[in-house]
């Protein structure tokens, strides 16, 4: 009896359910969408050209990991966060970001530390350019490429989620902030790589990630 094998679906055939879930998760991270921001399963399914299922499907996906919020009446919308909340997501980042960072420091070659630098490039460019999205998309990928390194999969997945909650918050926090010049942490980490030193990489990682939240709760 010859077995016949089936080839592997290519990325193109992604579900529904996933495209949608995908789309929606990133825009929610990078802040492409304000606090508070309303979302209808019919909107969704129409800006998709999808059914209302996989609409529904991905916006229950995402109310659990926290990405949106459902109210009692079936209201949709992103996180409008408190002060505790944001304090306490801001803990969760000081916990595990410096620690993903110390185990990533002895992979950090070369060619790793001069991609995050070109990252960091970007993100001043749009700062200058008053770009909020790419902002937090580019802070997100610097933070990102150096916990790879880290190969601590199960902890970049809590960082990651606690991204997803924050993301329309830091968008609001820039638009507070109205930057003009980026922020110096990422230079101190950068330092801290090349140097090799895990102390100075803790601080400057906490620092970075807990001082620009705080203005929020002022």
């Amino acid at each position: 009896m010859q077995i016949v094998q089936r080839p592997t679906p290519e990325p193109s055939t992604l579900s529904a359910h996933d495209r949608v879930y995908r789309t929606l998760r990133t825009q929610v991270m990078h802040g492409e969408l304000a606090p508070g921001h309303a979302l209808t399963l019919r909107g969704i399914a129409r800006e998709f050209g999808v059914s209302m299922t996989p609409a529904r499907e991905s916006v229950q996906r995402l109310v659990a990991e926290g990405a949106l919020t459902m109210s009692a009446s079936g209201r949709v919308q992103t996180p409008e966060l408190g002060n505790e909340r944001i304090e306490e997501l801001a803990s969760i980042r000081a916990l595990l970001e410096p620690e993903l960072g110390s185990r990533a420091l002895p992979r950090a070659h070369s060619a790793l530390i001069d991609r995050m630098e070109a990252i960091n490039a970007a993100n001043t460019d749009a700062v200058l350019r008053g770009d909020a999205v790419t902002y937090v998309r580019t802070n997100l990928e610097f933070h990102r490429t150096l916990y790879l390194r880290a190969q601590s999969p199960a902890m970049l997945a809590m960082v990651e989620t606690i991204w997803l909650q924050l993301g329309p918050t830091m968008r609001a926090l820039y638009g507070r902030l109205r930057r003009n010049t980026p922020p110096p942490h990422h230079r101190m980490i950068v330092a801290a790589l090349k140097a090799g030193d895990e102390p100075g990489l803790r601080l400057a990682i906490r620092t970075d990630v807990t001082q620009g939240l705080r203005h929020l709760t002022q």
